[in-house]
C-alpha cells in the first residue's frame, strides 16, 4: 500500500510543478498584465492544489493534512483577493503592458 501511495503522491507532486511551470511560462511571456495575471493564479492555484493533495497521504496525522488543506484554502483567498486589486490598479493607471 505504500508503494501505491508513494506513486500516487510522485504524479500529483509532478503535475503540480508542471501547472507552476505552465503558469511561469504564461507570466513570462503573455503580452500584458492582466493576461500574465490569470495566467498565473490560475496555473498557480491549481499546481498548489495538486501538490498538497499529494503530500497529504504523506503526513502522519489527521491535524498535518488538515493544516495543509487550510494553507492552500487561505492562498487560494488571498490569490484571488490580491489578483482583483492589480486588476483593478492596472484597469485604473491604465498600465496594461
Amino acid at each position: 500500500m505504500s508503494a501505491v501511495l508513494d506513486l500516487f503522491t510522485l504524479i500529483a507532486v509532478t503535475a503540480g510543478v508542471f501547472f507552476f511551470l505552465a503558469g511561469t511560462v504564461g507570466l513570462l511571456r503573455f503580452p500584458d498584465t492582466l493576461t500574465r495575471l490569470h495566467a498565473i493564479t490560475k496555473a498557480d492555484n491549481l499546481g498548489l492544489g495538486l501538490v498538497v493533495l499529494g503530500l497529504v497521504p504523506q503526513v502522519d496525522g489527521v491535524v498535518t493534512g488538515l493544516k495543509l488543506v487550510v494553507i492552500w484554502l487561505l492562498l487560494m483567498l488571498s490569490a484571488g483577493s490580491v489578483s482583483q486589486l492589480i486588476a483593478r490598479l492596472a484597469r485604473d493607471s491604465d498600465l496594461r503592458q
